[in-house]
Formats: structure tokens, sequence, C-alpha cells
């Protein structure tokens, strides 16, 4: 062996080396690599797509549990998702749901959501809920003594309000569709049909009464969602383009016309509409067991019209008198011709009438004149 051999085998072994190093690291690299993708995975897994309930907007809210910050139309949400508690200390909070839908929330309110198979369920604990969905999903309302379930008829959407005037006073309206409750720990249950405004006291369905005038709270009306309210039949052209009630709408109150009246043709503002009509029927009854439900007998409606007492009309003011008009004063320096007195003008006897001998004398007098 040569001198130069030793030093050639040991720079030989170190390129192996240096070349294994290498291999390892990039070999645990790949090993981090897949297991982030895997565990990446496994979340996503965990998330499936249709747990997200909706977006949240509110001032005055405090939300805990599973929710996801996301852009939205170029502004940052929150995205509610299954599992998620909300809680609205004042003021009105909306959630836009992911299928279309609206839920308003008035405070002060505590209510869980959970979203599982297509079923949306709110768990209510207080405050008051006014809920607006289509065909999906399908809601279903949990409080501490009472569960209802809505019933759409026919493919009109599901339009209700309910929640608590106090803790033992819980309200429930039905503007579109019905409801199906049920008590939470007994066998009593029944079905507030379309346009139902109930009361009831502590749970029990023996104490329903009417419930019209108590827990208010309107949607946060958006652009492609329809109000529950009807509007009354145009009286004249002017209001002809009211927008007609549908057809399978409830009796509701009716909300008079817009003040803003079109103006006419010579400039002038038509006088404004002030009428409010209110229209009373029977409870409309469900029966699940039929496809098509009876229509309403309008003998048994009536329509009541409410007018507004105009207040007396009380002028306040003071009356002064006419002021005093100065004395006029002589003239100093007055003309001669209006100081002179002016006498009274004489009038001239009237002329003696000739008598007969003279009327003949100038008749011949002047007939000879002429005629010479």
């Amino acid at each position: 062996m040569t001198d130069g051999e030793p030093l050639k085998l040991y720079h030989a072994t170190a390129r192996r080396h240096r070349r294994s190093r290498r291999a390892s690291l990039l070999a645990n690299l790949g090993v981090l690599i897949l297991a982030a993708a895997t565990i990446l995975t496994a979340a996503a897994l965990d998330q499936p797509a249709d747990d997200h309930v909706g977006v949240i907007d509110g001032e005055n809210i405090a939300l805990n549990g599973p929710l996801t910050v996301e852009s939205v139309a170029g502004q940052i949400k929150t995205v509610l998702r299954s599992g998620s508690d909300v809680r609205v200390k004042s003021g009105q909070a909306k959630i836009s749901l992911a299928e279309g839908g609206q839920i308003s929330i008035c405070g002060p309110a505590h209510l869980s959501l959970l979203k599982s198979g297509g079923t949306l369920t709110i768990a209510l604990d207080s405050g008051v809920i006014h809920v607006r969905v289509d065909r999906e999903p399908a809601v279903a309302i949990f409080t501490p003594q009472i569960q209802g379930n809505t019933v759409a008829v026919g493919d009109a959407p599901r339009d209700l309000l309910v929640g608590f005037e106090s803790p033992a006073v819980m309200c429930i309206r039905t503007y579109r569709g019905a409801l199906h409750v049920q008590q939470q720990f007994g066998d009593e249950s029944l079905m507030i049909p379309q346009g139902g405004d109930v009361l009831l006291t502590n749970g029990q369905l023996q104490t329903l009464r009417n419930g019209e005038g108590h827990c208010q709270c309107e949607l946060q009306i958006a652009k492609t969602a329809p109000s529950p309210s009807l509007s009354p039949a145009p009286a004249s052209s002017s209001t002809a383009s009211n927008a007609t009630p549908p057809a399978d709408d409830a009796a509701q109150v009716l909300s008079p016309p817009s003040n803003e009246a079109p103006a006419a043709s010579n400039g002038t503002s038509a006088p404004k509409d002030d009428r409010i009509y209110h229209v009373d029927m029977p409870p409309l009854v469900y029966d699940a067991s039929k496809k098509v439900q009876a229509e309403p007998d309008p003998r048994v409606m009536m329509i009541v019209r409410r007018v507004r007492v105009r207040p007396t009309l009380i002028f306040q003011g003071r009356v002064e008198a006419a002021p005093e008009k100065p004395p006029a004063t002589a003239d100093p320096t007055p003309n001669a011709a209006s100081a002179a007195p002016v006498s009274p003008p004489v009038k001239k006897p009237p002329a003696p009438q000739p008598s007969f001998s003279e009327r003949v004398h100038s008749f011949f007098h002047n007939l000879w004149s002429h005629s010479s």
C-alpha cells in the first residue's frame, strides 16, 4: 500500500457517511410530510361540511363551541357549526342559514344549535327566536319543558316565532306552516295550526290561551325574504302597485299601505291612506292524513277596519291691538286759491216762451228771407 492510499480511503469513507446522512434526513422529512397530511385529512373528516349551521351577525353576542372564521363576499364572517352555543346579551342577532333560511334572535337570549342528518335542533333556554326556512333544513325546537317540530303546509315556507315572555310563560306564533308540540316529560301533544298565536304556562298544554301582543321579534328583512304580513287590496289605481298576498298565507293583522303615495300627473301628491284592517277568523285545522287541506269558510270570517282618531287641534298665541294712526297735521303754507271761499254757482232764470203771433211772424220772416 502506497502512502496516498490511506488518504483516498478516508475521503471515500467520509463521502459515504455524508450520503447516508443526507438520505436519512430526506426520509425523515418525507415521514413528517406524510404525518401532517394524515392529520389534516383526519381533521377534515372530523369536520364534515354538512355541520355548518350558518353565518351569525350581531353586536352584543358571545359564542362558544365549534365555529370557524371565513371570508364571505370579501368580509370576515363567523360561521357557526353544530354544537355552537350562542348568547345574545342585548339587542338582536341574525343567523343566515347555509340552506338559505334565517333565524332572528331577540335578546337577552341563550340557545344552542345542533345539526345532524338534515335536521337543525334549536335548544332554547331563554329569549325569543323568529325562524323562517324553506324546504330545508327540518327544524326542531327544544325547551326545558316543551319540544316542537315544524310542519310545512304543501311547499310553502315555514315561518314561526317561539320564545319566553317570562321563565314560566312560553309564546308560540305560527305565521306559515304548523308546529307539533309535545311535552318533554309527558304524553300530551297538540298541533298548533298555521296562523296560531298561543301562550303556555309552566309547559302545561291545558293552559293554552290567546297570546296576541306577546313576544315580539321581527325578522331582519333581507332583499330576498318576503314579509309574512299581508297588505290590503288597493282601493284605487294609485295603490294598484301594492303586493297581493299569497293564497296560502294565514289571516294576519294587515299592515297599512305605504305612506309614500305616487305623485299625480299634475305635480300634486295624492292623499295618504291610513286605513288599517284586521281579519278575524277561526283557527285553521291541519289534518296530516289528508293531502289537501280544507279551505276556511269565508262566512265565518270578519274584517274590521280600524280608525285612528286625530287629536284636537289647539292653537296657542296672543292677540295684539292694531297700531293707532298718527293724527293729521295742518299744512303750514296753504295755497291762496284753496283758502278763498268758493261761491255757489248762480242759476239763470229760464227764457220766456214766444207768443203765437211772434211765432207766425218768425215763420214768414224766415220764409221770405230764404226765397230772396
